[in-house]
């Protein structure tokens, strides 16, 4: 396929943006900018290119061709311990969001944080230091490079901006276990001392009402069976009850979320594509969530500690390229596999290692709470 026909396309895409900024988290404030011409200065608008993107440039024709066919954005939720700082710190949530621009039908995949992948400059590290070393582009181009995709556009927030927007639309009502109840308390005073809130403990269990602090400490609990992998799970729980809550609420409450987080957001969208793709909102719906990678263990190295290993790297891109484009034939490029060949030389790591089953914390689509998960899902397999 002639690059320039790929570039008319990629901008035809850009046309199909919007809802994943309204569906997922403090994203929709966004749109509420739409309405407030006056505040757009407030936004940081970093747009991207798509030659600093790091799309592998040996994709199949094939696969560019499918590709077309979605609109695929990155989320980054960072852990910097700051406010509305997005030029460093380690991006404590990764998510894909993949939009099917003829179906309108949305799929989320939390990339687990600890993922150990090429971060760029030939380095291997944990995915989320790709931030960390070099803020958004980095770590759309860790994405891309890493998975063969071709995001170039990201919404970048952090735990102020989450904390305000659902405090804005009311809190949202989760079902939270008895074991998650003293871990959510644990996690509200890191917050606190961030947004300089005072926060009350939860006391009960079971379906509850969440302010934001409570519902940010929620999406924050580690310290269980599943560990990352379960946390990812409720972090996309939470998104989804925000989404909820989102497409209920009126101009008001909106006009509130924009005047209150607007300083604390960092996007690659102009308020142009933003303002001509809002009519759009309510076609979209989540389809359905996972996590990556697929195929995993976990192993402690001497340059990252414990860490997630994709076994293998061009196995769970394979699946990626299935489970989010249907794409049966899909071929890794050269590019995806001599990351893979270096993961598994440092590593040890193969296929044929024994793996974590991770299946029972992948799809959080229309639940509420992790109850219906069973604690002890995880659990060491061997892999024929």
């Amino acid at each position: 396929m002639a690059a320039g026909n790929h570039k008319k396309k990629k901008k035809k895409k850009k046309a199909k943006i919007l809802i994943i900024i309204f569906e997922f988290l403090l994203l929709a404030v966004l749109l509420v900018v739409l309405y407030f011409w006056n505040m757009i200065n407030k936004i940081e608008f970093e747009p991207m290119e798509e030659s600093e993107a790091g799309i592998n440039k040996d994709l199949e024709d094939d696969t560019i061709e499918n590709l077309e066919g979605y609109t695929n954005i990155a989320l980054f939720g960072l852990d910097n311990r700051g406010s509305g700082k997005y030029d460093s710190g380690n991006s404590d949530t990764i998510m894909i969001a993949s939009i099917n621009n003829e179906s309108k039908e949305v799929q989320l995949v939390s990339v687990y944080r600890d993922t150990y992948l090429s971060i760029g400059n030939g380095k291997l590290r944990k995915a989320n230091a790709a931030y960390a070393n070099g803020g958004a582009r980095q770590a759309v181009a860790m994405l891309n490079s890493n998975l063969d995709l071709d995001i170039t556009e990201y919404v970048c927030v952090d735990w102020k901006a989450l904390v305000e927007v659902i405090d804005k639309l009311g809190g949202i009502d989760i079902e939270v276990t008895k074991k998650e109840v003293p871990e959510l308390n644990r996690c509200i005073p890191e917050i606190d001392m961030v947004t300089g809130y005072r926060t009350k403990n939860l006391k009960s269990s079971g379906l509850v009402h969440l302010d934001g602090t409570q519902a940010t400490a929620y999406a924050r609990i580690r310290n269980l069976a599943g560990d990352d992998f379960m946390r990812a799970s409720r972090q996309r729980i939470v998104l989804e009850a925000m989404l909820d809550k989102a497409k209920k609420a009126d101009l008001a409450t909106l006009t509130g979320i924009c005047n209150e987080v607007v300083d604390d957001i960092s996007t690659s969208l102009s308020i142009k594509e933003l303002a001509y793709l809002a009519k759009d909102v309510q076609k979209y719906t989540i389809k359905s969530t996972t996590g990556f990678p697929e195929k995993l263990t976990t192993k402690s190295l001497s340059s990252t500690g414990d860490t997630v290993i994709p076994a293998e790297l061009t196995n769970n891109v394979i699946w990626l390229h299935q489970y989010l484009f249907e794409d049966m034939d899909y071929v890794p490029s050269n590019s995806v596999q001599t990351i893979s060949n270096s993961i598994v030389k440092k590593t040890g790591v193969t296929e044929d290692s024994t793996l974590i089953d991770t299946s029972g914390f992948n799809e959080t689509a229309g639940e509420s709470g992790t109850d219906f998960k069973n604690d002890s899902s995880t659990q060491s397999k061997q892999t024929n």
